[in-house]
Formats: C-alpha cells, structure tokens, sequence
C-alpha cells in the first residue's frame, strides 16, 4: 500500500524565503588586521574615541592589541603602520555618544592624520595613521547587529569586478553579485550574517599593497583550499585550522585581480565561537550605574 501523498505545507500557511538566509560557504568575518606603531595612540582612538573594548585575556602586552567590536575584532600588532586601501564599514548603538567621543580625544591626537565629520545620518572617521570607518547606526539592512563590523570595502581596478565575482563563487563558494551604481561596478560578496566584502571599482592609482589582511571562516575548508593550492595560490599552511592567501584571480584566465590577505580559519579552530568581551562606553567613574557595565 503506498504511503499517503505529504504535503510540504497546509493550505493558507506562511511562505518565507528560504534563500534569503543561506549564507554560502564563508560564515563569518571576523576580524580585520592592521599594524600600528603606538599602542597609546591606538587605544586613544579605538577605546577612547570609537568606545571599542581591548581583549582583556588575548595579546594584552607590547607585541600586539585586540579590539573587540561586536562579534568582530580588529587585531593591531605593533610594526610599521598599514593602511586598508578602502573602508571599514561599522555599527554603534549611539552616533550622538560616539561624536562626543571622538570630540573628546581630539586634541590628544593632534598631529596625526585623525579626523572625523557627522554626514550623511553616519560618521565618517579616519584613524591616527589615515584609515578610513563608515560608521552607521543600527538599520534594517544590518540585522540585528548593534555593534560589529557589517563590511569592508576596497577599491580595485576598473574592469575587475566580474572576475571577483567569479573567483569566491567557483572557488570560495561564496553568494556574490554584481551591482552597477553611478561610480561603476562593485563586486558584493557576503562573508556572513549581513556581512560583505564589496570590491568598487574605481580610477586612478592604487596605493601599494603594504601586507593588511581580514580573516575569514568557512564550512568547507578543503574543497578551497585543494583548489587554491591547484593554482599555487597558497603561501601559508599555518596550522590544522588555518591556512593564508593573498591573490584573487579570475577563474578562467587565472589574471590576477586584486592583492589582500584572507587568513583562512575551518570552524573547528580553537578560536572559533569565542565569545568577546564588549564593554559599555557610557560607563564613567563619575557616573556609574550598578550592573550596566557590559554592552548589550
């Protein structure tokens, strides 16, 4: 006797969009690394003016900082400065609270090349050593994040674009797209629960690759990483867990089309699912409030 024919949902019931929440292979950015060459001036700007939170257990000496953003970090060890040849995109809870922030370490960082405006219902900030944050406050396109790092975005060169595209669906197995705005074209690849990579097109020079890097975890870590080596992509095999390149290239040509490090990290690292400390900026000695000290 045959089964009874099953019917995937009754009458009337609610339809949703499956898609909308498949995330692809890459399931989290989680920190963006740029050296800095003073550890003062680096938590002037990073806990003093952006109210972030160093890690108190991790890299707490001279070698190395770890800020602690949301469920991302930024990893600053100490060496010549690096400059991200683009934007990081982040979100706070309260732009009114930053500005007042960034207004109050403003003068200890005179000198450097810190600045920061209010346009646009965000801020723009630059950091001591020139780079660039686009810092929003929480909005539906970000999800439920109210602290954390949405997206980085960096300039590549014209005609570009497409090639990216190519290179993390065939061989990260990344969703990507393309989207053509007045500027040119951008390269969108998401990287995690309402997180991208956006690589915009534009003119003019680049800047010189100087070594900064975003750090990545994926599902399938082999099935890149054989492919990756196929094309002598490799230049890391760092431990079990983890493994670093630099180059993408367009998948059918094998053309190089832009230069950054992705340290590449399976979801078995130890690392991985470790949960960060984020403190409440608005916590002061003078106004304190019992039981208000971390961030939710």
């Amino acid at each position: 006797m045959n089964a009874p024919e099953q019917k995937l949902s009754a009458p009337g019931a609610k339809t949703f969009d499956r898609a909308a929440e498949s995330l692809g292979n890459i399931v989290l950015l989680e920190h963006v690394n740029l050296k800095q060459d003073d550890q003062r001036i680096a938590a002037l700007f990073y806990v003093g003016g952006l109210g972030l939170t160093r890690d108190p257990y991790l890299h707490v000496i001279d070698v190395n900082m770890w800020f602690n953003c949301g469920r991302q970090q930024f990893h600053m060890p100490t060496g010549k400065p690096q400059r991200l040849r683009g934007t990081v995109g982040m979100v706070q809870p309260d732009l009114d609270a930053l500005v007042k922030r960034l207004e109050s370490v403003t003068a200890k960082l005179e000198g450097t090349e810190f600045a920061f405006a209010r346009r646009d219902g965000r801020v723009e900030a630059t950091c001591p050593w020139g780079n660039k944050f686009r810092i929003h406050g929480p909005e539906p396109r970000f999800g439920r994040m109210k602290l954390g790092i949405p997206y980085v975005e960096l300039n590549v060169p014209p005609g570009t674009a497409a090639g990216i595209v190519r290179f993390y669906e065939r061989i990260m197995r990344a969703p990507a797209r393309i989207e053509r705005g007045a500027g040119g074209e951008a390269a969108h690849v998401r990287v995690g629960p309402m997180q991208e990579v956006v690589y915009r097109e534009a003119d003019g020079p680049l800047a010189d690759y100087d070594g900064h890097h975003i750090a990545i975890y994926i599902a399938d870590f082999a099935g890149p990483h054989a492919e990756l080596v196929r094309r002598g992509l490799v230049f890391e095999e760092s431990d079990q867990w983890q493994y670093r390149f630099k180059e993408l290239v367009d998948p059918d040509s094998g053309k190089p089309l832009f230069t950054l490090e992705h340290e590449v990290r399976s979801l078995t690292h130890p690392l991985h699912g470790r949960p960060l400390v984020n403190r409440n900026p608005a916590q002061t000695q003078p106004a304190y409030t019992a039981g208000q000290d971390a961030f939710y």
